[in-house]
């Protein structure tokens, strides 16, 4: 679990870096990007075990 809330960490500063770093694009784009960002961070989960 430890493992996973690191993780979880790393993937809410990276969605809080493209938010506040490029607000001007629209909304579909940043469920776009947390949904790949979120995917990724499930495989790196997974790959770790």
């Amino acid at each position: 679990m430890k493992q996973f809330d690191s993780i979880w960490i790393v993937w809410l500063i990276l969605v809080c870096i493209w938010n506040f770093g490029w607000p001007e694009v629209p909304p579909i784009a940043d469920v776009v990007v947390a949904s790949g960002l979120s995917i990724l961070a499930y495989q790196y989960k997974n790959h770790k075990k």
